[in-house]
């Protein structure tokens, strides 16, 4: 049973609608939202679920003329203009503006829950195939994606392609300078660092981009017998960390803008810049994405002189606090093996591994963006949860 109505009436002269609810609970609803709102065929499509009401035939002082409950289950209004709107229950309830209800319903569209981890992590696992062919398995996998940050899928084929079948299966992958897809291995003038054996510091990929990609995934081929190991932190763990023990620290990298270049030819020619702090944050100063990759940095800075050497201690404690062993997980990919991650959160690195006559370590790369893997979270939640 949905929420029942028990009374509405219009207050401040007709620009706020107040209902109270059947369990006691009360509401308010401006006016000029109810009608900006407003649910008829004139106003709304609902084969595209959006407004077709033209913001400027909305008037936003506009008053309720009258206001009435039918059957518990929904209130309808008439406007001055004899315009009659209809709103069910559930609709309302769901849209109330009150904290606990808003905090609700943004907990509900976005998953904010985050499980901060460092050494300690348990590894997610998952088997690749019961992640295609199963949704309560694909839903599970992309929920701990969101909550942990990391996932590894098992038994994959050890050939090209799997990761093609990975972005279908969530819509679509990322196409960037390096292709829809990319190939992790030791190659002769590499036109990127992570195209050789070296070992790879502790960095987040593609923080030359506007919007670097949010998620990426990395299938293991072929593996070195040696070396190779993989190793990720929680990067949101550890810029609390660092906000705790040096706010200044946290303030000068979250509000310096850093230069970014990437220049050279992969799937076409590119010559990418951009600036981006390295730990972004949100209104209430909390960390929401990283943007750190020392390989990429530019040899460009441009901030003021007196301000270069504080920049360089700040990102220093930031770069111990990430390799300390504490925070920092290894692991070594078997053949078969996709990893997948955040890359807004979490920073990966690679130790090094030694050269050989032929390639002895492959792994084929992608990426997706976080628009995309919760489009289709939300989709699978609806279809395995039964929720509308």
């Amino acid at each position: 049973m949905g929420p029942g109505i028990e009374k509405v009436e219009a207050l401040d002269e007709g620009h706020f609608i107040r209902v109270e609810w059947e369990d006691g609970r009360e509401s308010r609803y401006p006016c000029v939202w109810l009608r900006d709102n407003c649910q008829c065929p004139l106003c709304f499509l609902p084969s595209a679920a959006a407004r077709r009401l033209l913001f400027e035939d909305l008037d936003v002082d506009i008053v309720v003329k009258e206001v009435a409950v039918a059957d518990r289950k929904k209130i309808s209004i008439t406007w001055p203009d004899e315009h009659a709107s209809e709103y069910e229950a559930e609709w309302l309830k769901k849209r109330c503006f009150s904290e606990e209800a808003r905090a609700e319903m943004q907990a509900d569209l976005f998953l904010p829950e985050c499980q901060y981890w460092g050494s300690d992590l348990q590894l997610p696992k998952i088997p690749f195939e019961e992640v295609m062919y199963n949704d309560e398995s694909a839903y599970k996998w992309l929920c701990a994606l969101k909550k942990v940050g990391i996932v590894l899928l098992t038994g994959a084929a050890t050939r090209q392609g799997e990761l093609i079948k990975l972005g279908h299966r969530i819509g679509f992958l990322r196409l960037t300078f390096y292709g829809p897809t990319w190939q992790v291995q030791d190659k002769a003038d590499a036109n990127n660092v992570a195209y050789t054996n070296g070992k790879l510091c502790f960095h987040t990929d593609y923080p030359v981009l506007h919007h670097p990609p949010g998620v990426q995934f990395l299938h293991c081929i072929k593996q070195t017998a040696a070396g190779g190991e993989s190793e990720v932190v929680d990067g949101f763990h550890v810029s609390n960390k660092l906000k705790k023990q040096n706010p200044e620290a946290y303030q000068i990298l979250s509000s310096t803008a850093v230069d970014y270049t990437d220049v050279g030819m992969d799937y076409c020619d590119f010559a990418v810049h951009c600036k981006q702090r390295i730990i972004d944050i949100d209104s209430r100063g909390q960390a929401v994405r990283i943007n750190y990759n020392n390989a990429t940095r530019d040899t460009v800075f441009d901030i003021p002189v007196e301000k270069v050497r504080p920049f360089y201690a700040a990102l220093k404690e930031f770069n111990d606090l990430l390799n300390s062993p504490e925070h920092k997980f290894t692991y070594k990919l078997k053949p078969g093996d996709i990893v997948t991650f955040d890359n807004w959160r979490l920073l990966h690195g690679r130790q090094s591994y030694p050269s050989g006559s032929e390639v002895t370590r492959h792994l084929e790369g992608a990426y997706a963006d976080w628009d995309v893997v919760m489009s289709r979270l939300r989709l699978l939640r609806k279809r395995v949860l039964k929720r509308d």
